[in-house]
């Protein structure tokens, strides 16, 4: 195996299979590190999906170094650890301690941070991150309900989190090339730096980044940081020179759309869905607190509303203000488990009625309802907008699932996922 990477979510871990698969990798997406063996003969690069992103620091830690454990002995030769694009965490973490520990675990010198994905308009410049012409603490991820974002300044953010010295691989260096990103690497480890955070505002650049990047052991990033990296194993020979297009033999079966997210693009989705006459139900965290609302009730409905030519929609999404009041009722974190676990139950009972295409919105909801429903790796199949392919089930009773990081998608997002599939 070329390249084991260890994700911090589910979403984010479809992104980047995707990302690898376009670039000529034959890609597997597992949840969670397997338990059991793996025929990994026909496979050139493996993607564990974990759900550590908003655990608890020593949690995520222990998750993580599982997963590169595992990665390692079936013979992965250069890791990836894989963040969201607009660095969500906590001053707490967890993406310094997961580093910080994978640093040790695999005897690493440096590594990079760099969570660019200029075709979602995430760009880094000065160490600071855009979110399209917003700085990130400007943009709506300054409200998110569990990693609000309020420091575009990914050294400061970044430092607060690690024991290590941070430092900075700046846009001129980053725009005169491969050489000048090399050269700068090894100053850095000169200068007894663990951490560089690195400015990419091109997809070139993120391609010259990964092309210098070739010999590292620990590459830390978001998706985008993978547009280099399977050049790096075909100039190798150890990939073909052609790459193959995905497809996917999606599963007859009825569709629904299940959104968790409350993000600004998710809530847009929701609205544009509904204006094309899709029908719609909105879940009341505050209702299924007092159990008014439940996975029977919202299964009920979406039966008796889906049909295989027009999914149906179940959504939490909210602006701000009304999930900062849930939030003061029912608690931060209660709040988001308690509508994850509708979610997820609500699929497994759709599933168990004949359910088979979900699109689900959300990296939290993602890992709920992949949980609820058994699947544990993934087979990649086309995209339907940067970042976001349909994927199937590769165990169990075939599936067909598009999960969606709550940012990503286009407004239209939730009308033309399925014509993907026909």
């Amino acid at each position: 195996m070329l390249l084991g990477a260890i994700a911090d979510d589910l979403t984010g871990a479809t992104d980047l299979a995707l990302t690898l698969s376009r670039g000529g990798m034959r890609t597997v997406q597992v949840v969670g590190t397997p338990k059991s063996p793996m025929d990994l003969a026909s496979v050139d690069a493996v993607v564990v999906a974990l759900k550590s992103r908003t655990i608890p620091a020593a949690e995520a830690i222990a998750l993580s170094s599982e997963a590169a454990a595992w990665l390692k002995a079936n013979g992965t030769r250069q890791f990836l650890f894989k963040y969201c694009s607009t660095f969500d965490s906590t001053a707490s973490g967890n993406i310094g301690p997961v580093g910080d520990a994978l640093l040790e675990q695999l005897e690493a010198k440096l590594t990079i941070a760099c969570p660019a994905f200029p075709t979602n308009k995430r760009t880094i410049y000065q160490g600071h991150l855009f979110v399209g012409d917003q700085l990130l603490s400007d943009s709506p991820m300054k409200d998110h309900p569990l990693t609000p974002m309020r420091d575009a300044n990914l050294m400061r953010v970044l430092g607060a989190q690690t024991r290590h010295k941070v430092g900075l691989l700046p846009f001129a260096i980053v725009n005169a090339g491969v050489a000048a990103i090399r050269a700068s690497y090894e100053q850095a480890i000169a200068e007894g730096l663990r951490y560089l955070v690195v400015d990419a505002i091109t997809d070139q650049h993120l391609r010259d980044i990964g092309e210098a990047s070739a010999d590292f052991t620990l590459i830390t990033g978001g998706s985008g940081i993978a547009l280099g990296l399977p050049e790096n194993f075909r100039r190798a020979g150890l990939l073909p020179h052609d790459v193959a297009t995905a497809t996917l033999q999606a599963p007859a079966g009825l569709p629904v759309i299940l959104a968790g997210s409350c993000s600004a693009m998710t809530r847009e989705q929701v609205a544009q869905a509904q204006e094309a006459g899709i029908a719609s139900f909105r879940i009341d965290p505050l209702a299924v607190a007092e159990k008014k609302i439940t996975a029977a009730t919202i299964v009920d409905w979406v039966t008796a509303h889906a049909s295989t030519a027009k999914p149906a929609l179940v959504y939490s999404s909210a602006d701000p203000a009304e999930v900062l009041a849930i939030q003061e009722k029912l608690g931060r974190q209660a709040a988001g488990d308690m509508v994850e676990h509708l979610l997820g139950e609500t699929a497994k009972e759709l599933a168990a009625r004949g359910f088979s295409r979900f699109v689900v919105a959300g990296g939290e909801t993602s890992g709920a309802v992949v949980a609820a429903l058994g699947v544990e790796a993934l087979r990649i199949g086309p995209e339907i907008d940067p970042g976001v392919p349909w994927t199937t089930s590769l165990q169990g009773r075939p599936l067909a699932l598009a999960l969606k990081s709550g940012n990503f998608g286009a407004p239209d997002f939730f009308l033309k996922a399925w014509k993907v599939l026909a």
